[in-house]
């Protein structure tokens, strides 16, 4: 599977069309101005194992992929933006 990390100062969100957390979490990213790529994990069975890899096999969303590689499991907007400064 090959899952490139990031630019600097953007993450890459994995998701589903149906989370709603996801959604929220986007919404605040837009009014903050933090930039994201989206990825809908039911549309690609690699993205799946990724998410699954990093959360003990479990397809959670929204996975955010920050650009030190480090990943977070539906984490806050506060905790987005200490992680990206």
């Amino acid at each position: 599977m090959s899952v490139s990390v990031p630019q600097a100062g953007s993450v890459t969100m994995f998701s589903t069309t149906w989370c709603g957390y996801c959604r929220r979490l986007k919404s605040q990213m837009d009014r903050e101005g933090i930039a994201y790529t989206e990825v809908n994990i039911e549309e690609d069975p690699a993205l799946a194992d990724f998410v699954m890899s990093v959360n003990n096999g479990n397809q959670t969303v929204p996975t955010l992929l920050f650009p030190d590689g480090s990943t977070a499991t539906n984490p806050s907007l506060i905790e987005v933006k200490k992680r990206l400064a």
